[in-house]
């Protein structure tokens, strides 16, 4: 009898050749793809074979195929969102994750995966300083994240009101009000839409000139609400980095809203908690009652991996566990399947526990202060050139730059940075100008890597002003 799983290893052994050799070339490779969607579409196209080919020649020919169209994202001079890179204990943890192949919403089932969690949990809480007793649920990303917190905020609140929304639903129940800044993350409002609160039914309160919540703004709408409610801060603003006044919201909230639930978007923003300088950001943020974040962000794990912490953990579990005659959770142990809104889902911890183990306490802080230390060093030199503005207060990670006070002009140096190929910026409005953002959060990027990108801004921006 022929053995299924023969020629396996050799498999194995040729697509780590092959992606050791692809990672090998990534940091010298163009930034920006340099084959399209269409083009890719066309070679791997046309009508599904009736008979499958050999695994190791589909590995070959993606390899040989699929990297031209790849936006080299884990390389050190990607700055258009923030993406952190594959830290490699990391990567070679996802790997094993994805052999060891446990589905893992069972510490009874799968109780490697539940330990894994359990621990990297456990540093998690210690690194941002959130409350000991914060249970943790490992979701794919920001967006479920901001979805766990509003629907486990949404139990809380109606809860208090004396409504059972996980049996009853909403229709019926007393109204939640929910409060945002203006310029709170798309996420939040994803979360919102999910959760049945609606994301247009948010009150957004005036943020200032940075995107913080004015605490003058606050005021008046705490004091307009009646009833359960949920208050939404953020740390962290995905353009200009700045964090809300947690020092001063959170207690003024607890005073007019004593039921309220308060919850932080912290997706990048509430790794400044792990630094040296830059602690004083969240200070007061461990008031409130859930946190979310993104380990694919600043811990620099492969995607697929977003993190939500809540204070009461019973109201966690209430809000995410399910229960079925055929599943193995007796209640006693640490389930990571209580704290998530998915059954069938990857053993998420191990790239997370990998990532913290490899780095240690010292690795995170330094990586998070090289990042902001390199956002800075953008900043001062662009600053420096005529006709650059930096249009925000560089607290972080985050740089937002304009050329000639032009959204022409800021648009096409970035089209021709991006077409250069050394390093990738994004672009996106602020304020009601165009910008070009930096984004400083990969563990691979190094003075040498910013510089060279200087050096490619600067000479886009005079070929711009040569062509008018």
């Amino acid at each position: 009898m022929t053995n299924p799983d023969e020629g396996t290893a050799d498999l194995l052994r040729r697509t780590a050749d092959l992606a050791i050799e692809y990672r090998g070339r990534l940091a010298d490779r163009p930034v920006e793809p340099m084959a399209t969607e269409q083009q890719l579409y066309e070679i791997l196209g046309g009508p599904l074979p009736d008979a499958g080919e050999e695994p190791l020649a589909v590995i070959e020919r993606m390899a040989r195929d699929v990297p031209a169209s790849l936006m080299a994202m884990p390389g050190p001079r990607f700055f258009g969102f923030v993406l952190g890179g594959g830290l490699p204990a990391a990567v070679a943890a996802d790997w094993l994750t994805s052999i060891w192949g446990q589905n893992s919403p069972s510490a009874h089932v799968t109780p490697a995966a539940a330990a894994a969690e359990h621990v990297a949990a456990e540093w998690l809480i210690d690194l941002f300083g959130l409350p000991a007793q914060s249970s943790v649920g490992f979701v794919t990303g920001g967006t479920m994240a901001n979805f766990a917190a509003m629907a486990v905020g949404r139990h809380a609140v109606l809860r208090a009101a004396g409504w059972d929304v996980e049996q009853n639903g909403l229709q019926g129940a007393p109204r939640v009000t929910v409060i945002t800044g203006a310029d709170a993350h798309v996420t939040l409002f994803a979360g919102l839409r999910m959760a049945g609160l609606g994301a247009g039914t948010a009150r957004r309160v005036a943020v200032d000139r940075e995107g913080r919540m004015r605490i003058d703004a606050l005021e008046p709408a705490l004091a307009a609400v009646s009833g359960p409610a949920i208050v939404c801060l953020q740390a962290g603003n995905v353009n200009s980095g700045a964090f809300d006044p947690f020092e001063v919201a959170v207690p003024m909230i607890r005073e007019r809203l004593p039921d309220a639930w308060i919850h932080v978007d912290g997706a990048f923003g509430l790794w400044a908690a792990a630094t040296r300088s830059r602690t004083h950001l969240v200070a007061g943020a461990a008031g409130a009652d859930s946190w979310s974040t993104d380990a694919h962000k600043w811990l620099n794990v492969p995607f697929d991996t977003g993190l939500i912490f809540v204070r009461d953990g019973a109201s966690h579990r209430a809000a995410m566990s399910m229960t079925a005659s055929y599943l193995p959770f007796d209640g006693g142990q640490r389930d990571p399947g209580d704290f998530v809104p998915e059954l069938s889902r990857r053993a998420r911890g191990f790239p997370v526990y990998a990532a913290l183990r490899s780095l240690g306490r010292s690795g995170v802080r330094d990586m998070v202060d090289r990042c902001c230390d390199l956002a800075r060093r953008f900043a001062d030199a662009l600053r420096a050139e005529p006709g650059v503005q930096i249009l925000n207060d560089v607290v972080l990670n985050q740089v937002l730059v304009r050329f000639d006070d032009s959204d022409d002009r800021t648009r096409d140096v970035i089209a021709r940075v991006q077409a250069d190929g050394t390093a990738w910026f994004g672009g996106g409005t602020w304020n009601g100008d165009f910008v070009m953002r930096i984004s400083v959060i990969n563990w691979w990027t190094r003075e040498a890597d910013v510089d060279r990108s200087l050096e490619v801004i600067r000479r886009a921006l005079h070929d711009s002003r040569a062509a008018g």
